[in-house]
């Protein structure tokens, strides 16, 4: 039986989308402003840059996770910032979650991306383990994505007016 760390970390990605009525650089600002991720994810809480930081590459910032019963505090540093396009930030050098941002239909197709760059023993002890995460965090992304595209629908002032196409 292989180790965790013996796995490939590329076979643990996924990415999911949805459609969120506002426009690409408005669904840019929503989800780079960290703090406001407990709005829609069912396992942050307490997202905050550090102080002086922002959505900028570089930033970090800190936040509070839970599953299971269990409650943990991660460290992130943005990787990629760009308005209305991407922002992406690496979890404790394990995990990267990229968010990507497309014009379409009036609206933003959004996409949350979740790639493991390393493996590690806090993911588990076995490929099922690993595994489990992942399903568990892409069940988490689509839940995220759903609630934000509910959130920016119930909230028309959270966004600009439309563009003009």
């Amino acid at each position: 039986m292989s180790t965790v760390t013996e796995l490939d970390p590329s076979d643990f990605t996924f990415t999911r989308r949805t459609w969120i009525d506002a426009d690409p650089v408005d669904v840019y600002g929503l989800v780079s402003d960290v703090a406001g991720i407990s709005r829609w994810s069912p396992n942050a809480s307490d997202v905050a840059f550090d102080e002086g930081s922002g959505p900028e590459a570089g930033a970090w910032f800190s936040g509070r996770n839970r599953r299971d019963g269990k409650e943990w505090t991660t460290r992130s540093q943005v990787v990629k910032a760009e308005p209305g396009a991407v922002f992406a930030f690496v979890v404790d050098g394990i995990v990267e979650w990229s968010w990507t941002f497309q014009a379409h239909d009036r609206g933003t197709a959004a996409e949350q991306s979740w790639r493991l760059l390393r493996m590690d023993p806090v993911l588990g002890g076995t490929r099922a383990d690993v595994e489990a995460l992942r399903d568990y965090m892409a069940a988490s992304a689509e839940t995220t994505l759903t609630a934000l595209a509910d959130w920016v629908t119930r909230n028309p002032l959270a966004r600009r007016a439309p563009r003009q196409d």
